[in-house]
């Protein structure tokens, strides 16, 4: 018995299962009816209004109705949703026992201790028909769920069942009327002491010795069930013309106190109050099952119609259960699933949708054995053998047992397997080849052949270990206990890894292995191979399944009312809503395929954009968010919170249009012009006058931070805020307005605004009279004297000895009260007569930089110097960019029309082709800014005389682990060992120019006395007083982003030679540059980078020169646009791609290079309005075709490495090693290999990392 939900609560009574809805009703024998949602174990609402024991009670089907009786002899029917009692039914004189509403009429028919049953109309609120004959308490009685039939139990040992065909037709419209005697008293007495005719027992069914309590009929056969205090459970069968009695069941010790069918399965289940609830077979008519509680005995049971869930009552509450697991077992690989159903191992294939069986499970001795929990419980296919097909199928049947099957996947067929063997355990998992294992029932671990022989013994690290799971690799285990994952090596028998996590009950591995999910009952904890922890996710509903999608990035399950995703992360959400729990098998893109309980097939299509998104998001892949933002429909407050979080704000601003979260997500991000012009909108609207205000005074805070003041003096215009006004003024020296200030102040008659204008202003004579003026004679007084105005002292001190005022001494230590010079002074205006430029007349402070994202520009857009973004390269792309065109105003590729080649406008060799779209000078490539933090301009040329013994180089290499002070003492040997230790440097021919220079920079020559030889002076980068003196170096960073312009310009121009080696050397100069901040370090590391991603393109580029092969070629330009160029380059790279994939007839391919390069903003500019108008109908062409003629190795969804050695893609989770020095990938065959790319350091070593700064031993 599997328990779904247990609720504890006085004695349950009565128990009905909502037809549609996960609820359940209970009637307690404290008189309250309690509704229950048993998914979520959650009590929803409570009614009240019976006195004493309510007994019976049920759901309608259709209607929001239920019905209740109780002992208080009424019947109420109540709307749940209403939650109040519409009216109640009086007729009855004694208990009432069960109560039902018909399946289809609007009836309830009722049964009580005063012997009768009653039928009654709901709709109409009155009873139709009182059936009498019973001479006992009637228990219960119940419609039949299609026959006009009804059945009822009574303590005078009889159950009868009752026709009630021409009550029917009397109340039903549409059915034949008949005439009927007049309504007379008489003829209703008589119809209550005798029956009416509407209702005639058809069967009278006698075998039971005692009291019968409850009887029940089949839902589809004509078959009765009926339990009694005789302890018998008989069962009946009728036809029509009579019933008789088919077998009893024995067993119970006890009154049986209810019986019923189960609603899909042959069997019966009847509970007692002999504290147990029995699970019978019909046709073997012998039990199956018995469950036991402690101290409760059983009163009610209910069975659900439609799902296979039942509930009972007993004397503390109720239970809702399932006899039986219902999930299918199975497992895939490669493309197959392979599951069994109805005693087959099928295989169903993704691809053709082929669904077959492949091996009987009824042959040969391995059937399984039958009856209730006795099925398979899981089943593992063995992915560690290439070459054959090989299951395992585990079932609890005696006590845990496994299957092994060996068979031929690929003969199309059912078949015999070549072995099989069966075994007893409580787990088996393949973990090798040829080689299983087994948990016993010892807990010990069994390492088996394929014959079923033991191989080897293991005792498992922990003693409570009741579970075991394949482990991705082979000779590897996942060992589960209560609360503990236990990752185990059975070849050295050491435990790997462990992990806390509640009692796991699936394991599922993504497609490369390097993720695992672990999923509990309410949980998924995700971690990797090594069992290290990513993330958990906690449900408040069972987790049902779930499966990687193909990026092995995103997990897909299912709990029991929705499919959701989750990445390693911890980011999740919900895809869709479920009417019934699935099991995930695969998901494919926008397809989720998975089984339902029946074990049949489903395809569902889900959106996936939101979990592509986020992935996208966290693996930094910020051309494909952008993208997604554009094209996909992503709204809602979930996605702007979760930017919110992650800290993109500036992302939602894309797609958000309500004013106010607009505002709210501009200042979020520090874009202050995109908040003015959004609180400009709000004040536009009379009705937000007052959310406007609040939101400028919000944006004056923000621009102070920023430093814009500007914005500042707006807002506090807008919100009449004349104070912050005042104080701004005075910051920013802005006397003029100041003065205006206090104009304002006198009008608005503001004394104090007026005192605290002049005291910026520095006043003194307007404040004596501001003083005087409000009364304060004393103050002005002493404000004059004190600042020396003698008259205005004079004149106020008459008027004190004119009014017989004392005249105030005037403190011996008074000081002068004058405003404060501000720091920097913005101009106000008044300075044009001096001769300031007009557009220099105002202006803001040195304003705080708010960063910028990697949304708001690529690298061209920062000043870090690296960008060609402003430089002017002065002529268009030239040399081998080429100009071809596509002619796509003419014919198109495949109709006789050929792509006319012209001479490149700017010569220069390199760009083998162009679209003839008119290309123009590429703007917006401008000259960097500045580098913020680099070495001394003056080259750090401190002259330190030579400490008398000791000479300075000596010291370098103590003082240093740089490679580039080493080589500046002249101590290459341990530079080379360096090098190789830090980067793996193995070949230093390229390196030796670096080497002399380096040297020879460290050094100066002074001219001795005559005749005498020169001095050789060392330069140091450090005090000349400081012990720990290091050399000055010649390679620094202003000389490399020179070399990075001239490489940009000669990339730009086609001339690819020349731009190759000038890239390369800035890759051997990086190790001989030693920088002083932390920003500087990041500034290298970039451009070593850089660095790298152009070498490779310029590699791929060259070897497209021996290609033939045109889709070869294309190939290779798909990998070219993956490269992280300048916006401006990479332009050209996907005009070329567009070219060639539109050229071979892969139209697919040729418009996703047509939409990357629409969404770059260089094609947006005049001189690229041809070539704009070009890309839009490759897409038109592209989307009418909608197909590709060639395979390519290349799928732009699943992000990738590119091999720098054979030019191919290494996706996302599959084996990758790195050059020790640049990072170039490439395949785990290349390992301890020279890099292609650097050409110095070797491939797959582990190394210690390139120190940039000053590095102290």
């Amino acid at each position: 018995m599997l328990t779904k939900f247990e609720s504890k609560s006085n004695r349950v009574k009565g128990l009905s299962f909502h037809p549609i809805r996960p609820w359940i009703l209970t009637s307690l024998h404290n008189g309250v009816i309690q509704l229950w949602d048993y998914r979520m174990g959650v009590l929803l609402e409570r009614f009240d209004e019976h006195d004493g024991p309510v007994r019976g009670v049920d759901f309608h089907k259709i209607q929001p109705l239920i019905v209740s009786g109780g002992d208080d002899y009424k019947i109420k029917v109540w709307d749940y949703k209403l939650r109040r009692c519409l009216f109640t039914l009086l007729g009855h004189l004694d208990y009432i026992r069960t109560v039902q509403f018909h399946n289809e009429y609007p009836w309830i028919v009722s049964a009580s201790d005063d012997q009768t049953i009653r039928i009654w109309n709901w709709q109409s609120r009155t009873c139709l028909s009182v059936l009498t004959g019973h001479n006992h308490y009637v228990m219960c009685a119940a419609f039949h769920p299609k026959d006009d039939l009804i059945v009822s139990a009574s303590l005078d040992q009889t159950v009868r069942v009752w026709d009630t065909a021409n009550l029917r037709k009397k109340n039903v419209r549409g059915a034949p009327s008949f005439d009927t005697a007049a309504d007379t008293v008489v003829s209703r007495v008589n119809a209550d002491l005798f029956g009416a005719a509407d209702a005639v027992v058809k069967y009278v069914l006698e075998g039971h010795d005692r009291g019968v309590n409850w009887a029940s009929f089949h839902p589809t056969l004509p078959l009765v069930i009926s339990g009694a205090d005789d302890r018998q459970v008989k069962l009946w069968r009728m036809n029509e013309t009579k019933a008789w009695e088919v077998d009893t069941l024995r067993g119970h010790t006890n009154n049986v106190s209810c019986v019923i069918f189960h609603p899909k399965y042959e069997l019966i289940i009847s509970n007692s109050e002999d504290r147990s609830i029995r699970v019978w077979d019909i046709s073997k008519r012998m039990g199956v099952q018995t469950f036991r509680r402690e101290n409760d005995r059983f009163w009610i049971l209910a069975a659900h119609s439609e799902q296979n869930l039942l509930a009972a009552g007993h004397d503390s509450g109720m239970i809702v259960f399932k006899l039986e697991r219902e999930r299918p077992a199975y497992d895939i690989y490669n493309g197959r699933m392979f599951y069994v159903k109805d005693k087959y191992l099928r295989m169903h294939e993704f691809g053709s949708q082929r669904d077959v069986p492949v091996v009987s499970l009824r042959r040969g001795g391995h059937s399984q054995p039958s009856g209730l929990g006795n099925g398979p419980r899981s089943l593992s296919y063995n992915t560690l053998d290439q070459s054959g097909s090989s299951v395992l199928i585990c079932s609890e049947a005696d006590g845990g047992s496994y299957e092994l099957l060996t068979f031929n996947a690929d003969a199309g067929s059912q078949t015999d397997p070549s072995e099989h063997h069966r075994g007893s355990g409580l787990a088996a998992v393949f973990m090798a080849r040829n080689r299983f294992a087994v948990l016993d029932k010892n807990r010990q671990i069994l390492v088996m052949n394929f014959e079923n022989k033991v191989v080897k013994k293991l005792a498992p690290p922990n003693p409570s270990t009741d579970g075991m799971f394949f482990a991705g690799l082979s000779g590897r285990l996942l060992l589960s206990s209560e609360d503990k994952m236990t990752l185990f090596d059975t070849n050295s028998r050491k435990t790997m890894a462990e992990l806390q996590v509640p009692r796991v009950k699936y394991v599922i591995w993504s497609g490369d292995c390097s993720y695992v999910a672990l999923l509990s009952k309410h949980g998924i904890v995700i971690a990797n191979r090594n069992l290290e922890q990513q993330s958990t996710i906690s449900e408040t509903v069972r987790v049902k399944s779930g499966a990687w999608d193909s990026t092995n990035q995103i997990f897909f399950y299912t709990t029991l009312n929705h499919i959701k995703y989750c990445l390693p992360n911890g980011d999740s959400g919900i895809i869709r809503t479920l009417d019934v729990p699935v099991y995930v098998t695969k998901v494919d893109k926008d397809n989720l395929y998975c089984l339902d309980r029946e074990c049949k097939t489903r395809k569902m299509k889900i959106e996936s954009t939101e979990a592509l998104f986020k992935m996208a998001l966290d693996n930094k892949q910020y051309g494909d968010v952008m993208r997604m933002v554009h094209h996909s429909r992503l709204c809602g407050q979930a996605i702007i919170a979760y930017l919110q979080q992650k800290g993109f704000p500036e992302v939602a601003l894309h797609f958000v249009r309500d004013p106010k979260t607009r505002f709210r997500l501009a200042l979020a991000c520090g874009n202050i012009e995109v908040a003015m012009e959004t609180v400009d909108k709000l004040g536009e609207d009379e009705s937000m006058h007052q959310l406007a205000m609040d939101c400028w005074q919000q944006l004056g805070i923000e621009a102070l931070r920023q430093g814009n003041h500007q914005v500042v003096e707006k807002a506090a215009q807008m919100t009449k805020d004349f104070d912050r006004l005042s104080f701004l003024y005075l910051i920013t020296g802005n006397r003029k307005k100041l003065g205006k200030m206090l104009k304002i102040a006198e009008i608005r008659q503001d004394v104090m605004s007026r005192f605290h204008n002049t005291l910026y202003l520095g006043d003194v004579k307007e404040r004596v009279a501001i003083l005087e003026s409000a009364g304060q004679t004393y103050l002005a007084y002493l404000t004059a004297i004190t600042h020396g105005l003698e008259e205005e002292a004079e004149r106020i001190k008459a008027l004190l000895e004119a009014a017989n005022l004392d005249v105030p001494e005037v403190p011996a230590g008074a000081k002068l009260l004058q405003p404060p010079t501000p720091i920097i002074r913005t101009l106000d205006g008044s300075e044009k007569d001096l001769g300031v430029k007009e557009e220099d007349a105002n202006v803001n402070w040195p304003q705080l930089v708010v960063p910028k994202s990697a949304f708001e520009g690529s690298l061209a857009d920062t000043a870090d110097a690296f960008a060609a973004g402003d430089e002017d390269f002065g002529e268009p792309a030239g040399g081998a960019w080429g100009d071809d065109d596509l002619m796509l105003d003419d014919d198109m590729p495949g109709d006789g029309g050929g792509a006319a080649a012209e001479p490149a406008a700017g010569g220069g060799g390199g760009w083998d082709e162009d679209l003839d779209f008119g290309d123009e000078d590429l703007d917006g490539l401008g000259a960097p800014a500045k580098v913020v933090g680099g070495a001394d301009e003056d080259g750090g040329d401190f002259f330190a005389a030579p400490q008398a013994g000791t000479r300075a180089a000596s010291h370098w290499v103590n003082n240093s682990s740089h490679a580039a002070d080493h080589i500046a003492a002249g101590s290459c040997e341990s530079a080379m060992q360096l090098l190789n230790r830090q980067i793996a440097v193995t070949n230093f021919a390229p390196l030796k120019s670096r080497f002399l220079g380096v040297y020879c920079g460290a050094l100066t020559s002074v001219p001795g006395l005559a005749l005498a030889p020169s001095l050789q002076m060392p330069l140091l980068r450090t005090d000349a007083s400081d012990s720990k003196s290091l050399p000055a170096t010649c390679v620094k960073l202003p000389w490399l982003i020179d070399t990075l312009k001239g490489a940009y310009k000669a990339f730009h121009a086609g001339s690819f030679a020349e731009s190759l080696e000038l890239f390369k050397s800035i890759l051997y100069a990086v190790p001989m540059v030693v920088t002083s901040s932390r920003t500087e370090s990041n500034e290298v590391k970039e451009l070593l980078d850089i660095a790298r991603e152009y070498i490779t393109a310029i590699r791929l580029k060259l070897a497209m020169a021996d290609v033939s092969d045109p889709v070869r070629m294309t190939e290779l330009w798909a990998y070219f646009t993956h490269c992280n160029l300048q916006p401006a380059h990479l332009l050209l790279a996907l005009k070329s791609a567009m070219i060639s994939g539109f050229k071979i007839k892969n139209y697919i391919t040729a418009a996703s290079f047509a939409h990357r390069l629409l969404e770059l903003p260089e094609v947006s500019s005049e001189k690229n309005a041809d070539l704009k108008g070009k890309a839009q109908k490759v897409i038109l062409k592209s989307e009418k075709e909608g197909r590709n003629e060639h395979t390519l190795q290349y799928d732009e969804r699943n992000p990738f490495d590119i091999d720098c050695q054979a030019f191919v893609p290494v996706y996302r989770g599959s084996p990758v090693v790195k050059c020790a020095y640049c990072g170039s990938a490439y395949q785990p065959e290349c390992t301890n290999k020279l890099c292609t790319t650097c050409g110095i350091a070797l491939i797959g070593v582990e190394t210690l990392g390139l120190p940039t700064g000053r590095s102290s031993n």
